[in-house]
């Protein structure tokens, strides 16, 4: 099947006997014990297996593992490293999974912070006992690029797993597993979720061995589980998955173009711009380079403060991938600690006609 063609058909399994064109919501906690028959709805749900189902179709793999959010997806393979282990992890990543390895892990696991993009670096930074090199491509916020058989090429060499953060991406325009990585993980929240409305995360192997059975028993005895009617959104939500991201994709290289060319703007950061330092990775390892975005202004965060006050069609919110653009001072979101520039802006560009969107942010740079 062809990618639009799983999205709609790979996330229906129809038990109901009236045989519905979707399938229901089932909310039970428990089931009649029969052979065959699921136990439990943290161990096991119909829509959760129908979500899981779905997953692992689209991303090529063997089998897909659906939890509550993307944090607590990102977790249970730190969860399921020996103690001791040494990780590897991009200087430029979502900060909430950063912080679980600075503060939930710290005593647990050991974390090297390398520039992903550069090989020779990450190559330096393996020891005896590291077990994992954590890859997200592109990257939050500054969407640096990973060559993800490059990193794959030099596991191998250690016996290390990879693992792949491919929220920005989506399934649609980038296959970790297929370039060699071992795992992938998604916030589904974001471009899968699609509409803001529902919290989740994933984790999709290339191969069933025994660290994913070990994964997936974090899974069931952790419990971090997502609800019949958030893994019910979700499969709904999948649906549209190409063809949302084609608009995203569409939208945010014409914004984009138009960011490079204004005099109140210091850089853009796109992989789809040619200028992009990742530009030629992005374009052998993706099909389409996404909804996201990142630029600096020039002056300080006042001035991106003000940039975004006055806009009128994007929102001044948190979070990512829904069909309403979005943007934020990451910074400011991050904290004290953070290495993201004061005057940078991240965009979440959304479904809205693409000339609107470049009109209100003209006026607002003006």
């Amino acid at each position: 099947m062809k990618v639009e063609t799983i999205a709609i058909h790979s996330g229906t399994i129809i038990t109901d006997t009236n045989r519905p064109a979707v399938q229901p919501i089932t909310t039970a906690t428990t089931f009649e014990h029969h052979e065959g028959s699921m136990v439990y709805t943290r161990a096991q749900n119909p829509n959760r297996l129908a979500l899981e189902q779905v997953l692992a179709k689209l991303e090529m793999g063997a089998d897909a593992a659906a939890f509550s959010s993307g944090n607590a997806a990102a977790m249970a393979i730190y969860q399921a490293l020996p103690s001791g282990s040494h990780i590897i992890a991009p200087d430029d990543m979502y900060h909430g999974i950063r912080r679980q390895l600075l503060e939930i892990f710290k005593g647990i696991h050991a974390t090297t912070f390398v520039d992903m993009s550069n090989l020779e670096q990450v190559r330096s930074c393996i020891r005896p006992e590291t077990a994992l090199i954590w890859v997200e491509t592109p990257s939050n916020p500054l969407l640096k690029v990973t060559d993800i058989k490059g990193v794959v090429n030099l596991a191998k060499q250690f016996g290390l797993k990879v693992a792949c953060d491919n929220t920005f991406a989506t399934p649609i325009f980038q296959n970790p597993l297929l370039l060699g990585a071992d795992l992938v993980m998604h916030s589904t929240t974001k471009f899968l979720g699609g509409h803001s409305d529902l919290l989740g995360g994933a984790l999709i192997c290339r191969a069933n061995d025994a660290f994913w059975e070990r994964i997936r028993m974090v899974q069931h005895v952790g419990g971090a589980v997502p609800s019949p009617f958030d893994c019910y959104l979700l499969t709904r939500s999948i649906k549209t998955l190409p063809y949302r991201m084609r608009a995203h994709h569409a939208n945010a290289m014409a914004l984009s173009k138009f960011l490079s060319s204004r005099p109140q703007v210091e850089k853009v950061f796109y992989p789809g711009l040619p200028e992009h330092a990742g530009y030629e990775v992005a374009k052998a390892q993706m099909s389409g380079f996404s909804g996201m975005l990142s630029f600096t202004v020039k002056g300080g965060a006042d001035t991106a403060e003000a940039v975004i006050s006055k806009l009128r069609w994007f929102t001044h919110a948190t979070s990512l991938g829904g069909v309403e653009s979005l943007i934020e001072r990451r910074a400011a979101v991050e904290g004290p600690d953070t290495l993201t520039p004061a005057n940078l802006l991240r965009v979440s560009v959304g479904l809205e006609n693409p000339d609107d969107l470049i009109e209100d942010m003209k006026q607002a740079l003006a």
